[in-house]
């Protein structure tokens, strides 16, 4: 039962988190293209930003805490955890660190940047950040695909 509930909430999780770096990246960073003035984007990426943050920040705890809850409730520790496993702990470990850097880094810098109006600033910070994603939802889906078929795996 533990390791069901555990199984559920790192899926629950994982799902925020890079469900909500897919929607941000593939479908509303090309729809802000089009507004105007462009003084609006930063903003609107602002308020985006500031609910993203909170529910993956939730999830990225979740994560941590059911991932190695299942690694040494389940598995007895990493000796007895698969080779997907490990996969799966590296690449969530380059991806906490990255979210660390953009959460705790680039965001409030952003954050400031569009506050001050200083909008020349905010896009070079906001640049910045679509990297940040861009690497943490490719790192996602090769997560995702490892969690979801390495249990098959010869």
């Amino acid at each position: 039962m533990t390791m069901t509930v555990l199984l559920a909430l790192h899926i629950v999780a994982a799902t925020i988190w890079v469900g909500g770096m897919f929607f941000a990246y593939v479908v509303l960073r090309p729809a802000i293209g089009g507004i105007e003035p462009p003084q609006e984007r930063p903003r609107l990426w602002r308020r985006v930003f500031e609910r993203f943050f909170l529910y993956v920040s939730l999830s990225v705890l979740a994560l941590i805490a059911s991932g190695y809850g299942m690694i040494f409730l389940g598995f007895g520790g990493f000796a007895g955890a698969g080779g997907y496993i490990h996969i799966m702990h590296a690449t969530g470990l380059i991806m906490f660190l990255a979210y660390g850097h953009l959460r705790f880094a680039a965001w409030p810098k952003f954050r400031n940047a569009v506050d001050s109006e200083d909008f020349e600033q905010a896009g070079r910070r906001l640049g910045l950040i679509r990297k940040i994603v861009a690497v943490n939802l490719g790192l996602g889906w090769i997560t995702v695909i490892v969690g979801a078929t390495g249990r098959y795996w010869p």
